[in-house]
């Protein structure tokens, strides 16, 4: 269980027993102290806890606590600590045992737990009870991380934390206060944080912490955390929120689905420049978070999953690299991560629209010596027949009414058999009967794309272009919404 931060005051003067108090200081008349968990991992957490005077001054101070859930002080700064089962004993250093009146000290320490971590709630200066007019803000169990915020994408719990690792993952809670934690555990990827629909912070790497937003205006919010980049072979984690969390968002009735490449993953979006080695290279430059599909989903008000992994295609990768391509991983929970599963779908993700967009790197790239097509004729047909063999497992996996809408930008300095390809696809499924697929062609030129992210990538000028293409195709549709 991970806990905020938590206030208590006492304002009236109490007897204190005898032996209980150090001989060399007084009794305080009132106390109020603040305790915050600053940072919690596995087993261990971080915590402070500050202290301010309300009664008359004082030349030495002692802080009792008594933990409920049998956490353990491991190192402490700031004072000495002394501990006998739950109870924790903290007297001053030598040189801060001087508390005016008013005045406040801050305790910090290390400390170790198992099975939960809640809050102390019977701190004590110098035998006074601070335990007056507070309130103590909650959070739900460490693993019950899905308790607190509402998300659509694939994750896995993993003890006190949820694993994920496809672009644009996010999660969506609310909070009162000024403040408001994210536990994280993730050496890899980058996050773009927003309070209120604003953007409030991008966190590289975070590593294991838990990131505070402060100095908000008082009162309730959102908070929204959402993955920027690509990170395959490494799951991040996210332990929830610290802080007055309150009853998380509920999902969007409209749901959409985006699979693809490197463009869907918003593959060197950021750059202004296609050599952005200068400017932070590809990981910083990469903001899954603006992509088009993020941006159209969050302009038609809809929950979204970014499927997408730079590089793979349908049946052949860039340059020919490699021998899986993205359907060896679509269905996985957690991409190319060494316990990877089949993800389970929820009944609670049903997407009315899945936007596809695999077959620029099937394409793009002349086929070498070795590879296991001799001609871009037998290529196209090997992509043409598994392509129609995973719309039907999109069929199986969300049924018939969901739109199925083909992507394909202009290849035709390269080859136009993407483009035959998609058509003639299209134009099988709708023959057959099923009028709920279509294609959606980029026109890279009618567009205007400028291709200035990393490597001859949409920018994220471009990506809003896309988005609003998609957007005018949608609103083609008869989705009813």
């Amino acid at each position: 269980m991970r806990t905020g931060s938590l206030t208590i005051a006492a304002a009236a003067a109490l007897v204190v027993a005898a032996g209980v108090v150090p001989a060399r200081a007084q009794a305080a008349a009132g106390c109020r102290v603040t305790y915050e968990v600053t940072s919690q991992w596995q087993g261990g957490f971080g915590a402070t806890a500050d202290v301010t005077n309300l009664g008359d001054a004082l030349t030495g101070w002692q802080l009792t606590w008594s933990f409920p859930a049998g956490q353990t002080v491991t190192q402490l700064w700031n004072g000495t600590v002394a501990q006998s089962g739950p109870r924790v004993t903290v007297t001053n250093a030598g040189w801060n045992g001087n508390l005016g009146a008013g005045g406040t000290v801050s305790v910090g320490f290390n400390g170790s737990w198992s099975g939960g971590n809640p809050a102390p709630t019977d701190f004590a200066l110098n035998g006074v009870p601070c335990n007056g007019g507070g309130t103590t803000p909650t959070t739900p169990p460490a693993t019950d991380v899905l308790g607190q915020v509402s998300t659509v994408s694939r994750v896995r719990a993993a003890d006190a934390a949820v694993q994920y690792t496809w672009p644009g993952t996010y999660f969506e809670g609310r909070f009162r206060g000024t403040s408001v934690g994210l536990i994280l555990n993730d050496a890899t990827n980058d996050y773009t944080v927003q309070v209120d629909g604003a953007t409030v912070a991008t966190i590289v790497t975070p590593g294991r912490t838990t990131y505070w937003i402060r100095n908000l205006a008082d009162g309730d919010h959102t908070v929204r955390l959402a993955k920027r980049t690509e990170g395959q072979w490494a799951a991040g984690e996210f332990g929830g929120l610290v802080g007055t969390v309150l009853g998380k968002p509920a999902l969007r009735s409209r749901q959409i689905e985006f699979i693809g490449d490197s463009w869907t993953a918003g593959y060197g979006n950021m750059s202004t420049s296609r050599d952005c080695t200068s400017t932070g290279g590809l990981t910083r430059n990469s903001n899954a978070d603006v992509s088009f599909g993020a941006l159209t989903a969050r302009g038609l008000n809809a929950d979204y999953q970014i499927n997408a992994w730079s590089g793979l295609g349908m049946v052949r990768n860039y340059n020919g690299q490699g021998t899986d391509n993205f359907r060896t991983y679509y269905e996985t929970d957690l991409q190319a991560v060494f316990n990877s599963q089949v993800w389970p779908v929820p009944s609670s993700w049903r997407p009315q629209v899945v936007v596809v967009g695999l077959g620029i790197n099937d394409f793009s790239t002349a086929l070498n010596a070795g590879e296991k097509w001799a001609s871009v004729d037998q290529l196209a047909a090997d992509y043409r027949a598994a392509y129609g063999a995973f719309l039907d497992k999109l069929r199986a996996r969300y049924g018939a009414n969901t739109f199925l809408v083909l992507t394909y930008p202009d290849l035709s300095y390269q080859t136009t058999a993407l483009a035959d390809a998609i058509r003639t696809i299209v134009q099988g499924r709708n023959d057959a009967g099923d009028a709920r697929v279509s294609a959606l062609f980029y026109d890279n030129t009618a567009l205007g794309l400028d291709l200035l992210g990393c490597d001859w990538h949409p920018s994220q000028r471009d990506h809003r272009i896309l988005a609003d293409a998609v957007t005018r195709h949608l609103a083609g549709l008869p989705l009813g919404w």
